[in-house]
């Protein structure tokens, strides 16, 4: 699982000897044998040479592996890749993923969802994890929607002490998360200190159909001066239609739209001294900052086939609820 200890052991590489082998060894072949899947890359002459925030679409569950193998291959260019922390719940998965420059992103519902499981031993149900949403925000659920544990009983919550006599529930998550989050960001820096460039997909679940995009890939865009590069992915989910790693063959199209320089998005610029990735300033300019997200995801929609465009309401068709966290 993703707690405090993990995310404090994790290393970034300017050239990962794991990217190499797993390009070598499992990429390669998928993309070179017979049935060979074919990568097509447009729009080439976007790509910059300073570590940039890299904005794609998310079809499948390995739409960024051909890119990244292009990457490696043509421009001897590695990137760290924001992840959810569920997928650091298999050992051996979780390995996989610290080899491979995959940055954590800490999340209130992951820390909400696994804690539950650690505590009652099941995943929560919608109605609980309503429920956990109350509990961390210091209101009172409807009794009984919870299992009395949750709120009372004394325990390690992913790398933090829970005491309910000394604090609320709600305050040992956000204190956690404070804490995580400290981390998290450490690893963003490090990422662009080492030429890496940062690939976020904002959507923040899978889907075939564009939706609306998250913030998350503002705020460090706006936190760490980079400048965003929008890329479409087109055919993938094709490729990838399950959890197989292995490429089942056909045709992969990037297209990269045009670099928008940090300068370029200055009037969404916040106050200097702010952190978008406080809570506070957060929740102050999440508007402005939505709009940005918002003119990026609309640059991606022109990237993409009619079939992985957006829907009429924008909404996409990935997973809702606890299931997205474990």
């Amino acid at each position: 699982m993703l707690d405090l200890k993990r995310l404090r052991a994790i290393r970034l590489h300017a050239s990962p000897v794991a990217h190499k082998l797993v390009g070598s060894l499992l990429l390669g072949p998928s993309y070179t044998l017979p049935r060979r899947t074919k990568i097509i890359v447009e729009g080439q002459e976007n790509l910059v040479e300073e570590p940039a925030v890299l904005a794609m679409n998310h079809t499948d569950r390995y739409n960024y592996w051909p890119f990244q193998y292009w990457l490696w291959r043509e421009r001897k260019r590695y990137t760290a890749t924001w992840v959810k922390g569920k997928y650091y719940e298999n050992a051996v998965l979780a390995k996989f993923m610290e080899m491979t420059n995959n940055i954590p992103a800490p999340s209130k519902g992951y820390v909400m969802t696994r804690d539950f499981v650690n505590v009652v031993g099941r995943a929560p149900k919608d109605e609980e994890y309503a429920a956990l949403r109350e509990l961390v925000a210091d209101t009172q659920p409807a009794a009984g929607s919870l299992p009395e544990a949750i709120a009372s009983q004394a325990r390690d919550m992913l790398g933090r002490a829970f005491n309910p006599a000394n604090e609320s529930y709600g305050q040992c998550v956000s204190l956690l998360l404070q804490e995580m989050n400290e981390r998290f960001l450490e690893l963003n820096q490090e990422a662009f200190d080492k030429g890496l460039h940062l690939l976020i997909f904002p959507q923040g679940t899978r889907s075939i159909r564009l939706s609306q995009g998250h913030i998350g890939l503002v705020q460090a865009a706006l936190r760490f001066k980079r400048g965003i590069l929008p890329i479409g992915c087109n055919g993938s989910d094709a490729v990838y239609p399950g959890g197989n790693p292995w490429a089942k063959g056909g045709t992969i199209v990037y297209r990269i739209g045009e670099f928008m320089p940090y300068e370029s998005f200055s009037t969404y610029h916040l106050p200097e001294g702010l952190d978008p990735f406080a809570p506070e300033v957060a929740h102050q300019y999440r508007a402005q900052m939505q709009e940005l997200v918002d003119l990026v995801m609309e640059r991606i929609n022109l990237l993409l086939d009619g079939r992985y465009q957006f829907g009429e309401d924008e909404a996409g068709d990935g997973v809702e609820g606890a299931n997205r966290f474990v």
